[in-house]
């Protein structure tokens, strides 16, 4: 249903559930960060036992599952607590808001982009000790033709560094994403791409990569969109134009620290509502995974999640 200037209404929020910030459910991927979380798990564990009065550990076996686990958690009056990489934080995420409970995140993969973003420790253990400490936040949730995801939404040149960052299993962080740059720098050509924002007229933008972003990492560690704020109710839109390979390569240094939105071919603008579509199909990725196919309609949902942060996040 549309609203105001076109800008899509969003679901109703569904009401808060009671929930016991002492009573934990850890939701965990065991195979993620190559199985990172897994083995970290018993470390977790007996951080979140010193100080939380009811600890249970759940192991996902698919995102179903998880969704099932922490509606669960959320009917019991239990935090959720994501151990994971950013595919699972963002799908339990997603089954928190609808149920109108409480996320807590622990890094456990390769790139755990939305949790540095919030300033969380980047040891799972230490994490999970400083959640005693954290305090709950509104902060929104957005969707890309309707599935949930926490960070940045991208396709394009993004969508074939992803492709190969996933098939990619000896690098981690930074490193793997800088290798699937280059590797997928050498077979790329320019994208035509329809764009339209906030359900004005539809504008062509030739390049390299179509963002939408709610914070502002990616990529492990990537500073894509350094101005993105989880909860300001606006999606930070970046729309890096054509520009030759040997100038990208230039540019790419910059994306780390968030100097790359200084050039001129970098645009960026603000908005509730992108809808999307190109001269070719490229899957939209966020979070790490494969979210939507094209046409895509990326969309936030301000103020949808209750979250634990660190105190001054």
């Amino acid at each position: 249903m549309a609203g105001v200037d076109g800008v899509p209404e969003m679901a109703q929020a569904p009401v808060d559930a009671a929930v016991d910030r002492r009573r934990l459910t850890v939701v965990v991927n065991p195979k993620a960060g190559g199985g990172r979380a897994a083995k970290v798990l018993g470390d977790v564990r007996a951080a979140l036992e010193r100080w939380a009065d009811d600890v249970t550990v759940e192991t996902t076996k698919s995102l179903e599952h998880a969704d099932e686990l922490t509606r669960a958690a959320v009917a019991e009056g239990r935090v959720t607590v994501a151990l994971g990489g950013d595919g699972l934080v963002g799908r339990v995420a997603g089954a928190v808001a609808r149920a109108g409970g409480v996320l807590a995140i622990l890094p456990g993969g390769r790139g755990n982009d939305f949790a540095r973003g919030l300033g969380i420790p980047r040891d799972p253990a230490v994490a999970a000790a400083a959640l005693a400490a954290a305090v709950e936040r509104r902060v929104d949730l957005p969707e890309a033709n309707g599935v949930p995801f926490v960070g940045i939404a991208s396709l394009g040149f993004d969508s074939d560094v992803q492709v190969i960052a996933n098939r990619t299993t000896r690098l981690s962080g930074q490193s793997v994403y800088t290798y699937a740059v280059l590797r997928a720098l050498l077979a790329w050509k320019p994208a035509r791409f329809t764009v339209s924002v906030d359900g004005g007229t539809p504008f062509e933008h030739v390049g390299w990569t179509v963002g939408a972003a709610n914070g502002p990492y990616y990529g492990g560690g990537m500073k894509f969109a350094p101005a993105a704020d989880i909860a300001d109710g606006q999606l930070e839109i970046v729309l890096i134009a054509k520009a030759g390979r040997l100038t990208f390569l230039r540019l790419f240094p910059r994306i780390f620290s968030g100097r790359h939105v200084e050039v001129p071919y970098v645009q960026v603008r603000r908005a509730q509502r992108l809808v999307v579509q190109a001269d070719r199909p490229f899957q939209v990725y966020a979070d790490g995974d494969p979210v939507a196919d094209l046409p895509a309609e990326i969309v936030i949902r301000p103020g949808a999640l209750r979250l634990l942060v660190p105190p001054r996040s």
